[in-house]
């Protein structure tokens, strides 16, 4: 088989021939599938789109019984529920993955790196059933009445503490979106070279300064890796649905019910009795699809552009 690469005619292998294209098969079949997935969401969620048009996005009603649909409080949950978790768990990963990849003696680190990769295989059903039985009844009769108590007069603390609402649903997505966060923001580190370590002591710096320097580094990969957790969040499903009360309404406190995108989809599709509900239900599917489409793709960038940026120093 002839080939052609850097102006020189070779002969290929035939294996290698085969090898090579099935290989690049393979990963035309993804682009294949998420095309196939957008388009047939696109299609099915046309009766939803002709009739509602952009109100769909800005209306709070969702009425099955008239057919009127209105997909706002679903995206403000999903929205509201993922950043608040994100905030905590940044903090939480962040700090993890400096003692892990710039303090920790190595016996340390690797018993921690594996608890950590542990709760990232963990099913979110478990998490789910650890939010009904323990979480949310803790939160009910000790954290929120202590929460309202004190800090009643704030929005988000105020309210009657049911333990199953907005809460509970960020407490679980901040404990299922930091395995990921904490992996790849110590796997960034660990890539920054030695020598800008070894240059910062030599200037005198202390270990704390040293920890900056690195931090600064890798800020671009910490950013995408906080992405690409924000990403699971918006579309983790199962272990939300059982603690977040699931009511479409929109509410700052965090002690109220809530519903979110993947949550409505999950309780909702199997009850869609005419097509204009099943619709409604796919154009929130659609929704979903291009927000974490988008969320993942930034964050690859970002991660792409650090690995190649100092993988040439």
């Amino acid at each position: 088989m002839p080939g052609f690469r850097g102006g020189i005619i070779f002969r290929k292998n035939r294996g290698d021939f085969i090898f090579e294209n099935l290989t690049r098969f393979f990963a035309f079949l993804i682009f294949v599938l998420v095309f196939l997935m957008g388009y047939h969401m696109i299609v099915q969620s046309l009766p939803s789109i002709n009739k509602f048009g952009w109100s769909f996005i800005t209306s709070e009603t969702w009425d099955p019984v008239k057919e009127n649909f209105g997909a706002l409080p679903f995206i403000f949950g999903t929205l509201f529920s993922s950043l608040l978790a994100l905030i905590i768990s940044i903090f939480l990963s962040i700090g993890t993955a400096v003692f892990l990849s710039e303090l920790a003696p190595a016996w340390l680190e690797k018993t921690v790196s594996v608890l950590i990769e542990l709760l990232a295989a963990i099913p979110s059903i478990v998490y789910g059933l650890f939010g009904i039985f323990v979480l949310a009844p803790w939160l009910r009769d000790s954290v929120e009445p202590w929460l309202g108590d004190r800090l009643g007069f704030l929005p988000l603390f105020n309210g009657a503490p049911y333990g199953f609402g907005m809460l509970s649903a960020v407490l679980i997505l901040t404990i299922m979106i930091l395995p990921i966060i904490t992996s790849i923001s110590r796997d960034i580190m660990r890539s920054i070279p030695m020598a800008q370590r070894e240059a910062a002591f030599a200037l005198g710096a202390t270990k704390w300064e040293v920890v900056l320097v690195v931090l600064s580094a890798a800020k671009s990969g910490i950013l995408g890796a906080a992405l690409l957790g924000l990403g699971r969040a918006l579309g983790e499903t199962m272990a939300v649905t059982m603690v977040i009360g699931n009511t479409p309404q929109i509410s700052l406190s965090l002690f109220d019910p809530a519903y979110t995108m993947a949550s409505v989809l999950a309780n909702e599709f199997s009850e869609a009795t005419s097509q204009l509900y099943t619709s409604a239900l796919i154009e929130i599917a659609l929704l979903l699809f291009v927000m974490t489409f988008i969320l993942n793709a930034t964050a690859r960038l970002v991660v792409w552009s650090v690995t190649r940026k100092y993988s040439k120093v």
